[in-house]
């Protein structure tokens, strides 16, 4: 069974989630949209800035590995590391807006563990 398609469907509804916050490197308030913060303090406007970007790069990694298949277990590999990263490290009590990010992260679980096991079981095996 090719398992190609599911694979490429899922990092690209992976890299659309990533790319999102990249709107955060035009500045505060994109990042006060994004995530519901008051950001005053120009040290970590910078700190958010830069997480924007990297999102932004894990997106663009996600999308191009949906087309290139060598790359796709690195992609899931950093897919994984994001969202379960956040979901594990976010505390109880998030402002609605985090709160909802964290949301968004606990329901690319369920896609990200379908597209990593068609990844393992791809062509007859990992």
């Amino acid at each position: 069974m090719n398992r190609g398609w599911l694979i490429s469907a899922a990092l690209l509804a992976l890299a659309a989630v990533h790319l999102l916050p990249l709107l955060g490197v035009l500045g505060t308030q994109r990042l006060q949209q994004l995530y519901g913060l008051h950001i005053d303090e120009p040290n970590l406007l910078l700190l958010m800035r830069h997480r924007a970007l990297l999102f932004g790069l894990l997106g663009a990694l996600l999308a191009a590995a949906a087309f290139t298949p060598a790359w796709q277990g690195v992609a899931l590999l950093g897919a994984w590391g994001s969202v379960l990263g956040f979901v594990l490290l976010a505390p109880a009590g998030l402002l609605p807006a985090l709160h909802r990010v964290w949301w968004i992260d606990v329901a690319l679980l369920p896609l990200l563990a379908l597209a990593t096991w068609a990844w393992w079981g791809r062509d007859g095996g990992g």
